[in-house]
């Protein structure tokens, strides 16, 4: 698939920025967002820092004291999951406007985990907080370590942010990709134990209470930690309740495991859905009485999900380790 190239800014108009800065030392680091940071306070508005404790550590060395610095632990705002970290961002801009800062900037290191497939989750993210974010008065600076991530991941953030930052200056970057081209673009992942015996197979969905049963005791003898499985286990329930309401016969489940991992295929034959930044929030806003959570429930439970669309109704996958 070509990506498509954006006009930037391209869409309906948007309080939200999203820059990128790569760096190659901490020195560089400094010399990009400590500026950015300080003319934010310089204009009333909120300077937040989420990056690794040494680099923290440089940031504030160079800011001085302000009591519009905030530093929040990494971990803390990003999570694990990207639905997780959506929320904490749109929360720490209510928390800040409150305070009556006029807007809040973030410099944030996000952190991209040591696999590919924990690396594709957050390039999602990055694409789609473009969108689920357009509306916040937030301003983020998203800094990569040059040294440290891979290529993939370096070439992921040159797609995904309208503009770039260096000693230099802030400008348009030309490889920017629309959100939605780009999360269409990207692969979905082989998953290997998809080629092999599962642990449960169930062609045609009629008796949903049995089905719940039947996940729960094949999930109850993999031996995994107890929150963990019991998460899982609600997002096959939501997962496959969406695909009998939702979808077309027949509804089929696959379910697959191994030491420290499970694999759940839900597939139906209905008219599918081609909306990739679906589960990345409520359906409805922040009007939940009205439903649409499914999804968005299952992206926050497991470690990995991937909606899968080949024209032939609709195929959630999740997955998640056991421990």
């Amino acid at each position: 698939m070509t990506l498509a190239r954006a006009r930037v800014p391209s869409g309906p108009p948007s309080s939200y920025r999203h820059d990128l800065a790569v760096y190659e030392s901490p020195e560089q680091l400094v010399a990009v967002a400590a500026p950015f940071l300080r003319a934010g306070l310089a204009a009333g508005e909120a300077a937040v820092i989420a990056v690794e404790d040494s680099c923290a550590g440089l940031l504030l060395d160079a800011l001085g004291d302000d009591d519009g610095i905030v530093v929040v632990e990494r971990n803390g705002v990003y999570g694990t999951r990207a639905p997780a970290a959506i929320t904490a961002f749109r929360k720490l801009a209510q928390e800040r406007i409150s305070a009556g800062h006029s807007r809040v900037r973030v410099v944030g290191d996000t952190d991209f985990g040591p696999t590919a497939r924990e690396w594709l989750e957050w390039q999602r993210y990055e694409a789609v907080i473009n969108q689920a974010l357009r509306t916040q008065p937030l301003w983020g600076l998203c800094v990569y370590d040059a040294r440290r991530l891979p290529d993939q991941v370096l070439e992921a953030g040159l797609h995904t942010h309208p503009h770039l930052v260096s000693e230099h200056g802030r400008r348009p970057n030309p490889d920017y990709v629309e959100p939605a081209d780009y999360l269409r673009s990207l692969p979905v992942p082989v998953e290997p134990m998809e080629a092999t015996e599962p642990l449960l197979q169930v062609d045609d969905v009629s008796d949903f209470i049995g089905l719940r049963h039947a996940v729960g005791e094949r999930l109850a003898g993999l031996g995994g930690d107890p929150d963990r499985v019991e998460d899982l286990h609600l997002a096959i329930d939501e997962m496959s309740s969406n695909a009998v309401r939702h979808g077309a016969p027949p509804v089929q489940l696959r379910l697959w495991a191994s030491g420290d991992r499970v694999v759940c295929r839900i597939s139906d034959r209905g008219s599918g859905m081609d909306d990739p930044f679906a589960g990345y929030g409520p359906a409805h806003g922040t009007d939940l009485s009205r439903g649409g959570m499914g999804l968005w429930l299952a992206r926050q439970l497991c470690d990995n999900v991937d909606v899968i669309d080949a024209g032939a109704g609709l195929t959630i996958r999740l997955a998640t380790a056991l421990h």
